[in-house]
């Protein structure tokens, strides 16, 4: 018995990977740039904390951006192919 790739497990295409991967990182970055402006401005405690957020973000930001979702392996179904009704050279 042939096994059949569900078409489920497709992955999805490169460029809408890229594109969410690209997205959260300049959201993260964004964020980034948020904390050193914050930390120009606030006191205390929490420039501190906005300057760690600063510091450590990119580090975060890189890893969330290249986690790419598991994807399933070996799935498949036990679907026969169908033979084509026709056939050149037979």
């Amino acid at each position: 018995m042939q096994t059949v790739q569900s078409v489920t497990t497709a992955r999805p295409p490169l460029r809408d990977e890229q594109t969410a991967r690209m997205r959260k990182y300049l959201i993260s970055m964004g964020i980034r740039t948020a904390c050193f402006v914050g930390a120009a401005i606030a006191t205390g405690w929490l420039r501190w904390v906005l300057v760690a957020g600063a510091v450590f973000l990119p580090l975060f930001a890189v890893i969330i951006a290249n986690a790419v979702k598991p994807r399933a392996l070996n799935v498949s179904t036990t679907a026969q192919p169908q033979r084509p009704g026709r056939h050149l050279g037979g």
